[in-house]
């Protein structure tokens, strides 16, 4: 939250975008404007990986898989034979990825079911309060951009509830999104596997079953805004082609805003776009002068990256 001796999104450096959020806010905020919406109404859509958080060289939910592979492994003696859990056994995380969403599939299977949705809360909640990233040794609750939770802040602050909707699995992200971002979990839309509620020998419990339920990405994404959440978002904010539908949906009324986060920041994060095997960016990126949408170059229009160690 900003105060009247801290102004609003400081860690982004002056220019066009920064005006245009600015702006965009104020318009459809102050009474008497010509775009003014009403404050039940402004509701606001968050991508995750690689928009409010680092997403490379992977995911971190993958990297939450990968350590439950080697947890459970010792259980599992097929792996060490069967991919991708081979590749992860053998420190072969590129393989993984160039698997594919089978690969992935397989790998959420595995390592996400088979638990009561609490017993999976908990093993989340233990595993993001010490995991570390790989290269920078951050923890990564500390490598969400500072920019952009300084926009949320800014949105709330002028009666925006903000969403995340993100294609990361929906349970992983709940436990500790209000904690990170101050979204809670009733206000994570995501992909989600299959539940089934059962009355065990300590009462009722739901059970965590190896099937998807819902992959919400691309046209998912603005599907899943309608039935989860009603409401057409206010705003949108992206940075993949799979946030593509997303903001197309959001921007198709007036007054809208729609967002891509551009990695170009190759020394203090990484510059990657339509070659990255995580965080493709081509098609948004083609369509986003004519579509009106504001890009964000990371290297230009940000101070800092990630909040203070």
């Amino acid at each position: 939250m900003h105060s009247a001796e801290t102004p609003p999104l400081s860690s982004w450096n002056e220019g066009p975008i920064k005006r245009a959020l600015l702006a965009f806010v104020d318009r459809v905020t102050r009474e008497g404007s010509e775009d003014f919406v009403a404050h039940d109404a402004r509701v606001a859509a968050f991508d995750n990986d690689g928009t409010l958080w680092g997403e490379q060289p992977m995911y971190v939910q993958g990297y939450f898989a990968f350590d439950r592979v080697k947890q459970l492994s010792a259980h599992h003696p097929e792996w060490a034979h069967q991919e991708p859990f081979a590749s992860i056994l053998a420190g072969n995380f590129d393989a993984v990825a160039r698997g594919g969403e089978h690969a992935l599939v397989e790998l959420l299977m595995a390592t996400h079911t088979g638990l009561s949705s609490d017993e999976f809360e908990a093993v989340v909640r233990s595993w993001i309060g010490t995991a570390r990233h790989p290269q920078t040794k951050r923890l990564f609750t500390a490598m969400i951009y500072q920019p952009m939770r300084e926009l949320l802040d800014h949105l709330r602050a002028h009666q925006f509830k903000t969403f995340i909707v993100s294609g990361g699995g929906v349970d992983f992200l709940r436990p500790w999104a209000q904690e990170v971002y101050g979204i809670p979990p009733e206000q994570v839309v995501g992909s989600a596997i299959e539940t089934r509620f059962e009355l065990g020998p300590r009462g009722p419990v739901l059970t965590r079953l190896p099937k998807v339920s819902f992959v919400n990405d691309g046209p998912g994404k603005p599907e899943s805004i309608q039935s989860h959440i009603g409401r057409r978002p206010l705003a949108a904010f992206g940075n993949t082609d799979g946030d593509l539908q997303m903001l197309q949906w959001t921007t198709s009324a007036r007054p809208s805003l729609g967002l891509l986060v551009h990695h170009t920041d190759a020394e203090r994060e990484w510059a990657y776009e339509e070659h990255a095997l995580v965080g493709k960016l081509d098609q948004a990126l083609a369509l986003a002068p004519e579509a009106g949408w504001l890009v964000v170059d990371m290297k230009r229009d940000w101070k800092t990256i990630y909040p203070p160690s």
